[in-house]
């Protein structure tokens, strides 16, 4: 390793961890946002990364109008609540959150190239445990340093990646969700899926100066979640909990990213937006809700480089 930029780092990774760690880390959500490109890790690499964005669902922006605001509060106060129309919203509330939170999301993250045309990593999403594969379909399998056959500006790549989170959910640290989650006491778990498909051009050789990447995902989401309120009533009888519930739902998107830099460094502006119908829900004393919703994910990601740090 004769580079002094890639010695730097690669000697120093508390250092790095650390600062990068200063960042701002408010998810704990597990990440939707595509910056990966049609071209794998190639092998014997390692890249390093930190993406930040936010996740705009529309579903849980319809269910929190300022009456339900002004409920949560009123609840929260008291010592003993009704069971009525506006409990329902809220446990609807509360749900939509935890199936597709609106809330700013960051991860860090590390990938290693196993063989020419596959990859794995791990992603730290501040509470979320997310680890991926990646299998190129299409390209050469080169290096900036070290270009493949073929391997131009303007070349095509293509992979498909699978990547598994698992996570306990619970709602963002808004004001009037710790009101809810207070009358409430929602406890939840969750396991997400995604499988991109991804295509892109390469800027110079084996993305020297990065790609335009574009492409389709699939998802697949895993819910457990119960409500254990302790103080609300109906007919002078306290609501009994609701046991344990296990749902499921299918998210469908598209993406696309820029990456741009130079050998070692990049940096990568993206868009993801997924549709989903998240299906129906039990809640507390028999009722039920259904969500379905569209969910925009933009986000600023920062790549670094690290080749053949063993040879």
């Amino acid at each position: 390793m004769n580079n002094p930029f890639l010695h730097f780092f690669f000697r120093q990774p508390v250092g790095l961890l650390a600062a990068a760690s200063l960042l701002l880390a408010t998810s704990c959500t597990a990440p939707r946002a595509i910056v990966a490109t049609g071209k794998v890790t190639p092998q014997g690499e390692f890249r390093v990364g930190y993406n930040t964005g936010f996740n705009v669902a529309s579903a849980p922006l319809s269910k929190a109008g300022s009456a339900l605001r002004d409920a949560a509060r009123a609840a929260a106060r008291k010592d003993s609540v009704i069971y009525d129309g506006a409990v329902t919203n809220l446990q609807a509330a509360a749900l939509a959150y935890i199936l597709d939170p609106v809330q700013a999301t960051s991860d860090l993250s590390i990938r290693y190239g196993i063989v020419p045309r596959l990859d794995a990593g791990y992603k730290y999403a501040f509470g979320s445990h997310v680890f991926d594969a990646q299998f190129q379909l299409l390209g050469p399998t080169g290096s900036p340093e070290n270009p493949g056959a073929g391997a131009t500006s303007g070349t095509t790549y293509a992979s498909i990646g699978l990547q598994f989170a698992t996570q306990r959910a619970k709602l963002p640290s808004l004001p009037f969700l710790s009101d809810i989650n207070s009358v409430l006491n929602l406890r939840a778990t969750r396991n997400d899926l995604l499988i991109p498909l991804i295509f892109s051009q390469s800027f110079g050789p084996e993305e020297q100066i990065g790609a335009i990447s574009y492409g389709v995902v699939y998802a697949h989401s895993w819910v457990n979640y119960g409500f254990a309120p302790n103080n609300v009533y109906l007919n002078r009888q306290r609501i009994s909990a609701l046991p344990n519930q296990s749902r499921d739902f299918s998210s469908y998107g598209g993406f696309l990213n820029l990456k741009l830099g130079y050998r070692y460094f990049y940096v990568i502006p993206a868009v993801s937006l997924f549709y989903q119908n998240y299906g129906e829900f039990a809640l507390l004393n028999g009722a039920s809700t259904s969500f379905s919703g569209v969910t925009v994910v933009p986000s600023l990601g920062f790549q670094l480089r690290l080749p053949n740090l063993f040879n």
